[in-house]
């Protein structure tokens, strides 16, 4: 449920890929403090309408495909018309990971390479893109993109795409923050490692625990509600000089 009197209360944040996992968490931790969220899904409606039911009702669901070029526009608009013509943050939530061995046919190999970057970079660029454009006219906003420790150490070859997608988004935050800083635009990145998911659930499933928590000092996975914590302290009117961070949440696993 919502806190009227919460630190985010009165904003209405965007979050793309909210029907589940961290998305759903941010969500909730939004709601819990007092913004008023716009639930993205792509595919999992039933989802999205679970999660609007668990904040009571405090936020507004939209759909939009973000696999398509045309998505990330028509999401932006969408979400809007939605809330009343009035956003005040972006989280850039929705990602996909897929596995491609370095082997792998030419046409097989670039068609995941194309797709995940569409999902991952292109579509958030986009949004950045109508946020900035946005948030000029209407007194400043936040942009918050979730990248991944891969995105910084470097990730295992047959998943290629996904740290070089998430790389991306990490200096498209960095570009950003130095470059509309002045017109009340803050910007900043979350890099989280293994956090308890349903993508970490399938590759323990495939390679077991240990495979994804031997280098991790803290001993576990992060969980959803740890990011979302830190996701919502981002959006705090106070934490403008956050802006062109990069926030690690990997137990230690890599630092800088």
């Amino acid at each position: 449920m919502s806190d009227f009197n919460g630190p985010l209360a009165g904003q209405t944040v965007l979050v793309t890929g909210a029907s589940g996992g961290i998305g759903a968490a941010i969500v909730e931790q939004l709601a819990a403090e007092g913004a008023r969220p716009l639930i993205h899904y792509s595919r999992d409606a039933q989802g999205a309408q679970r999660l609007l039911e668990r904040i009571g009702g405090q936020g507004w669901i939209v759909h939009g495909d973000l696999s398509e070029e045309t998505g990330p526009e028509q999401l932006w608009q969408a979400a809007l018309e939605l809330c009343g013509g009035r956003i005040h943050g972006l989280v850039n939530n929705a990602g996909i990971r897929t596995e491609i061995p370095l082997d792998a046919p030419s046409a097989q190999w670039r068609a995941a390479w194309r797709r995940e970057f569409q999902v991952n970079f292109f579509a958030a660029a986009d949004l950045c893109r109508e946020a900035v454009t946005h948030f000029r006219t209407h007194g400043g906003g936040r942009i918050i993109n979730m990248a991944s420790r891969a995105a910084q150490r470097g990730y295992a070859a047959d998943a290629l795409p996904y740290g070089t997608s998430k790389a991306a988004l990490i200096n498209l935050t960095k570009s950003l923050a130095r470059s509309v800083a002045g017109d009340g635009v803050v910007a900043v990145a979350i890099a989280p490692g293994w956090v308890r998911t349903d993508m970490a659930e399938q590759f323990i499933a495939q390679h077991g625990e240990a495979a994804a928590t031997a280098d991790i000092p803290v001993g576990r996975m992060a969980s959803p509600a740890e990011v979302a914590e830190l996701v919502a302290f981002v959006l705090r009117p106070s934490q403008a000089s956050l802006n062109g961070a990069t926030l690690d949440v990997n137990g230690g696993s890599y630092i800088r």
